[in-house]
């Protein structure tokens, strides 16, 4: 039986696992602390941040299954070796520094119930390399979206912390004070990390790793879509939990959240969701940074990579991986700036958002064949929703650089 003649949930998984791995340890406590900080007002922001994700996220898997090609090795055809070292030098950073933000969350989960930041970062980063170096593609993703789906149990917190449901309603408001800098320096946050760089190199290559082709493409379309969406879901329902828990305060740790919910969890309850949501949310999420970081070093050297080939093959795919993940573990349990490095990656990912849209759009254009070009209309929309959140992200750079 071909991949065209497998049923739909099938030819799901990639995705669903990098949305999930979108909404990490960072972006977590981002929109708690929206919720404590502004209410339900920045509910409209995340349902808006919805067609942002599925139009960026299905243009590169189009660019993927029609030409069979992951996005840096396209960057390297296309545009040429200093780009391409440009995209692998800057997604590397990005990663790295987006390792030390997940490893940072898993730590504060383990020092929830006492247990040492070094020990909880070591057998984290051990049982990546293990998942990778021992599994094909199909366990990595079965592992990667059970881990993600532990962020559902916020939605049984956002439910006990019983929301306000006028209040609710009203945050889905399109008239909100947008002009508060604060406000808007949460709106920019939430935007700004909607796309994250890493993303639009993981799915696409993913999409290939898992033997999809072009006659897939509608498949892969609906899998992105409800990526889509489930990822603002989850960074809505963290919201409402915070929103009707704790209102007026930083939530900038995982401590300073769990505390947060214990009004309405309890103590026990409240460290039990935040270990299952935050610590599934950074596991899934330094899966998927760390491949696409290894898969693009590995495409930039003219490598395809296969997880089912074995190390022997490909012997600098799997380096790399085992490099980038215990530089990020070092980095954390060497390191007394955690916070300060993780508004540095912010502000790099901010900036690299309108370059990557820049480079889709050059790609769209060269490297999609005629059948499957962007319709005027699918361009104004694209043009739309990624341009606007491209602005924000750069208005979130100068109000963290103190413009």
């Amino acid at each position: 039986m071909g991949r065209r003649q497998l049923p739909l949930l099938a030819l799901l998984g990639p995705g669903l696992m990098v949305m999930l791995a979108d909404t990490d340890a960072g972006c977590v406590v981002t929109a708690a602390q929206s919720g404590a900080t502004w209410g339900y007002r920045l509910l409209v922001v995340e349902a808006l941040l919805v067609p942002v994700l599925y139009l960026v996220m299905e243009l590169a898997v189009r660019l993927a299954l029609t030409t069979g090609k992951g996005l840096t090795e396209l960057i390297r055809e296309h545009l040429g070796p200093t780009w391409t070292a440009v995209a692998v030098g800057t997604l590397a950073v990005s990663v790295l520094g987006a390792l030390v933000t997940e490893f940072a969350g898993l730590a504060g989960v383990g020092e929830l119930f006492g247990l040492p930041p070094a020990a909880v970062v070591g057998v984290s980063a051990a049982g990546l390399v293990l998942l990778v170096v021992t599994g094909g593609y199909r366990r990595v993703e079965v592992v990667g979206i059970v881990l993600g789906s532990l962020e559902f149990v916020f939605v049984a917190a956002a439910v006990m912390a019983h929301p306000d449901g006028a209040a609710l309603a009203r945050g889905f408001s399109p008239v909100q004070p947008y002009g508060d800098p604060s406000f808007l320096a949460l709106v920019a946050a939430n935007a700004g990390a909607v796309v994250m760089p890493w993303m639009l190199f993981y799915q696409p290559t993913a999409v290939l790793q898992k033997g999809l082709t072009v006659r897939n493409l509608r498949a892969a379309r609906i899998d992105t879509a409800i990526g889509a969406v489930v990822t603002q879901v989850v960074m809505a329902v963290v919201l409402i939990a915070a929103a009707a828990s704790f209102h007026g305060g930083q939530l900038r740790t995982v401590g300073q959240l769990a505390r947060a919910l214990q009004p309405a969890l309890g103590s026990t309850a409240g460290r039990i969701v935040l270990a299952l949501g935050i610590g599934g949310a950074a596991l899934v999420a330094s899966i998927v940074v760390s491949l696409a970081a290894s898969w693009s070093v590995a495409e930039a050297f003219g490598r395809r990579c296969d997880l089912d080939a074995g190390v022997r093959a490909q012997r600098l795919f799997y380096g790399a991986y085992v490099a980038i993940v215990a530089a990020g573990a070092a980095l954390v349990l060497t390191s007394g700036s955690f916070v300060r490095l993780s508004v540095d990656v912010e502000i790099l990912n901010a900036l690299l958002l309108p370059v990557l849209f820049g480079i889709l759009a050059v790609l769209a254009r060269r490297a999609l064949p005629a059948g499957h070009r962007l319709a005027p209309r699918r361009r104004l929309a694209l043009v739309a929703a990624a341009g606007p959140c491209a602005a924000v992200a750069l208005v979130w750079v100068g109000i963290s650089l103190g413009f």
